[in-house]
């Protein structure tokens, strides 16, 4: 696998044989202009920036140029089997096209599919994108990054959302209008320092002047270390500087909690959350271990009543579109969402496919799909 974009002279090294053999077969008994037709088989948020890039500056090098018809613009919602655009060019330089263009298509489609999804379910909270230790190498990185981009631009349109501020690295900081990526300390830091306060300390030693976000989790104390926390940086909780993440596993419950505590916070602040039908897993989002609603919601409470209302809460674990959704129904009070592995979540809904539709104007197409002929 490589890291970067093929370049034209390595387009055949990384397409499929049997489109190298069309090309060879065409050149020999003579080139045709085709009209390919690209959708795909289930509902997306049309993503193609980088794929129509490629496209153009790979065409460029090789001496064409594609007539490309976009269906949708860019962010737009497209139906399953929808033609999201037709590219016309020589059937001689196409073939050899098709298997990359769809690679840096598809995936960006259901990502920001998925960006979109998040990002709506929750308007309030602000995201972060946090899928680069997720990905297949660094193209894939800069696909993921820029899809987030899109779905979350759709959200802020849409339904008023906050939307994605920003990922974690700085080579694609500038699809969320940044310079840098946006961080503070893994858990490795807080192993690093021995203590939750003292891995605090010496960040804000380090980054004076910076907001802080401290992962509180690591030994299991998530309420009693994000309380010496905000008592070591009182400056920094009074002004709304400082954040508290939690990241707790799923194989245990954040500090206080069980089942039936849990049960408990939910009915003090969202009852009609768990009053109604549930299936294992939104009760799990709900009540169960790891970054729950309740634990949320019993975070808030801990900090509000030790007089630090402005100490934000930033979650993360596990934020697919789904438990974003039952988070909103909670009412969870989450400032900001770290997601990674749910923009490239279900892999095997990313391909997108092309079919050709049209030879030298004549229209022609393989039975069953006739729905993507130009009418």
């Amino acid at each position: 696998m490589t890291s970067t974009p093929p370049g034209p002279d390595d387009v055949s090294r990384w397409t499929d044989v049997y489109f190298q053999r069309t090309r060879a077969i065409v050149e020999k008994f003579g080139d045709q202009s085709v009209t390919y037709a690209v959708f795909m088989r289930r509902p997306v948020v049309f993503a193609p920036r980088l794929a129509l890039d490629w496209l153009r500056q790979t065409a460029a090098a090789r001496g064409f140029t594609p007539v490309i018809q976009q269906n949708y613009a860019e962010g737009k919602w497209v139906g399953a089997g929808e033609p999201m655009l037709w590219i016309t060019g020589p059937f001689s330089q196409m073939a050899e096209l098709e298997t990359l263009f769809l690679m840096k298509l598809g995936p960006a489609c259901v990502a920001a599919y998925n960006a979109y999804m998040m990002c709506a379910g929750l308007p309030k909270a602000a995201f972060l994108a946090m899928d680069a230790r997720h990905c297949a190498g660094t193209e894939m990185a800069e696909i993921m990054a820029y899809a987030a981009s899109v779905g979350s631009a759709r959200a802020r349109r849409r339904d008023g959302a906050v939307g994605f501020v920003g990922n974690a690295t700085d080579a694609t900081a500038h699809y969320f209008g940044r310079d840098q990526g946006l961080g503070t300390m893994p858990h490795a830091l807080i192993g690093y320092a021995g203590s939750t306060v003292r891995a605090a300390e010496m960040y804000h030693e380090t980054f004076t002047g910076q907001p802080m976000t401290v992962l509180v989790d690591y030994f299991g104390r998530e309420v009693s270390d994000s309380l010496e926390v905000c008592r070591r940086f009182p400056d920094l909780a009074a002004s709304g500087d400082l954040a508290l993440r939690l990241d707790t596993p799923g194989g245990r419950f954040v500090e206080g909690l069980d089942p039936p505590t849990s049960y408990a916070v939910l009915d003090r602040h969202a009852p009609d959350s768990i009053r109604g039908y549930r299936d294992e897993s939104e009760q799990r989002h709900l009540i169960g271990a790891g970054v729950s609603a309740a634990a949320i919601h019993w975070m808030r409470e801990k900090l509000d009543q030790a007089g630090f209302p402005k100490v934000k809460i930033v979650a993360s674990s596990g934020f697919s579109p789904e438990k974003c959704r039952v988070m909103a129904d909670a009412l969870a009070p989450i400032d900001i969402i770290g997601t990674g592995s749910y923009l490239p979540d279900k892999w095997s809904e990313t391909y997108a496919t092309a079919d050709i539709v049209e030879y030298d104007g004549v229209k022609r197409v393989k039975v069953g799909r006739e729905f993507l002929l130009r009418r």
